[in-house]
């Protein structure tokens, strides 16, 4: 269905924001973390900047025994504590005006009738139209008998040509290849596949599109985007934090299946991908497919990838414990906490550059980047003293949480000798717009309720992700227990070891 518009607007003006039509949202697991600190904060946020309809309705389904009321509370104490946007008393009225809650367990028949009714109800009172999208914030081990039920209830029904019923996943989707395969093959026996909305909320920060616009949109750096120039380029997804209380879901998955699999190697996709013939969704969705249908893990394992798990250190000024200290975590727990691999990308763009992809917690800050190291001059008409300190040129964007773009080269010290020493040009958001970056998970709701979706994975990008990781995986398991590395570090000592035997190192952000 066509996205509501005011038909006084000129459409063909770009800048002018879209609207979603009549729609409404269900969320399962709306009691979680999720839910609470990015889903519903997200929707008043858009409320709030006019992109949503009048009528729109936000649906809670969980086992609570609570009314709609308390439910109303719920998302009015999140929305006070986690908005992005100044609270105002009478969008949060507007917006309360459609909050339902639906209670009820997912193997529950009658629970997930009584939420086909209150679909059908507000599409009476909230008018509705018949379009809902159902979001699960839920355990993949739920997704089968959710979907099911959403089968069996008539809710992934359209009734109408002009409707449409819509499925949101939380990752992670699948632990391996096989079971990837399995969870899309449930999927999308209810949902047809340009109804399901994978998301990662990488894709939806305004930095990684902006690597769109920085390649595409310049002459500047593409002449320059290939082997010839390029030496390597590294992905790093660092964070300062444990994994204090969330034992239930990381332990036995780890750093790689968390993050490498889904958001690095996305990254990594719009990194190298060749310019696509459009923005369609099907022209971009293309060029990242042949970018991860080329790219494959290097070996040998135990030389090109790396992977630890943070004991106790100091942090921050404080104490921490390690991963094995933590509340949840067994004792003897093999799940790693960092990991690093090296990935080639098997195109006449990027022959025999490699790409290093890391991620970690308790490391030494929270940052997330792309930097793109540059080949050092062929020739350099300086006496050897004069470049002693000369790096490399590098172009970094980062992604997190200080989003910008950062350009490393060499320029001479003020003196009256000859010394080159590195130094950076750097583009900030934050100084160089007025606006205010939107939240990722306002963009991507935004966008699977307009049915826009390019910022969203399909079965066959997850699959290939699965292809390239699972052989580090296999080799991981029957390669002994990851290293240990203090909690404040950037992580094992294997890891330097990774880059160091082609003279390389990691940055240091």
């Amino acid at each position: 269905m066509r996205a509501w518009t005011n038909p006084l607007r000129d459409e063909r003006d770009k800048r002018l924001p879209r609207i979603a039509g009549p729609c409404g949202l269900v969320i399962f697991g709306v009691t979680g973390d999720l839910s609470r600190k990015k889903l519903m904060p997200a929707i008043y946020d858009l409320a709030n900047r006019g992109l949503l309809p009048p009528g729109f309705s936000l649906v809670g389904f969980a086992r609570r025994d609570w009314a709609d009321e308390d439910f109303g509370q719920i998302v009015y104490d999140a929305v006070k504590q986690h908005a992005r946007t100044p609270f105002r008393q009478e969008v949060w009225d507007r917006l309360a005006e459609g909050v339902r809650f639906v209670q009820g367990s997912f193997d529950d028949d009658e629970a997930f009738d009584n939420l086909a009714a209150t679909v059908k109800e507000l599409d009476v009172v909230r008018g509705t139209g018949g379009n809902h999208a159902f979001y699960l914030s839920i355990p993949p081990g739920a997704f089968p008998v959710v979907t099911k039920q959403l089968a069996r209830s008539g809710l992934a029904d359209q009734t109408a040509t002009d409707q449409w019923r819509r499925v949101v996943i939380e990752k992670p989707f699948g632990h391996d290849l096989a079971s990837a395969k399995e969870l899309n093959a449930i999927v999308n026996d209810v949902f047809p596949e340009e109804s399901v909305f994978r998301i990662d909320h990488y894709l939806g920060k305004e930095t990684v599109q902006n690597m769109l616009a920085l390649r595409f949109a310049n002459q500047l750096f593409e002449p320059i985007w290939n082997a010839n120039y390029v030496d390597h380029v590294q992905i790093t997804m660092a964070e300062d934090i444990g994994l204090g209380g969330r034992a239930g879901y990381y332990d036995g998955i780890g750093a790689a299946r968390d993050v490498i699999q889904n958001h690095l190697l996305q990254l990594l996709a719009l990194t190298a991908m060749e310019e696509p013939v459009s923005f369609h969704p099907g022209d971009l969705r293309a060029e990242k497919i042949k970018v991860l249908s080329a790219t494959k893990p290097i070996g040998p394992f135990n030389e090109t990838t790396a992977r630890g798990q943070y004991t106790g250190g100091w942090q921050g000024g404080q104490k921490v414990p390690g991963l094995l200290e933590e509340e949840g975590f067994a004792k003897d727990s093999t799940t790693e906490t960092f990991a690093a691999i090296t990935l080639g990308v098997d195109t006449r763009r990027w022959a025999g550059v490699p790409f290093y992809l890391r991620t970690g917690k308790r490391l030494g800050r929270r940052v997330t980047e792309i930097a793109v190291i540059f080949k050092r001059a062929p020739h350099l008409p300086f006496d050897d003293t004069a470049t002693e300190e000369l790096g490399q040129n590098a172009l970094v964007v980062r992604v997190q949480p200080d989003e910008g773009v950062t350009l490393r080269f060499g320029s001479k010290v003020p003196s009256t000798t000859m010394e080159v020493r590195d130094v950076t040009m750097d583009f900030s958001y934050g100084h160089s717009f007025t606006e205010a970056s939107p939240e990722a998970y306002e963009r991507l709701i935004l966008d699977m309720l307009l049915g826009e979706p390019s910022l969203f994975p399909v079965n066959e990008e997850v699959e290939l992700s699965w292809e390239i990781l699972d052989p580090i995986l296999k080799h991981w398991r029957s390669s002994g227990k990851p290293e240990p590395y203090p909690a404040g570090t950037w992580g094992p000592v294997s890891a330097d070891k990774m880059l160091g035997r082609s003279g390389r190192n990691w940055r240091r952000p």
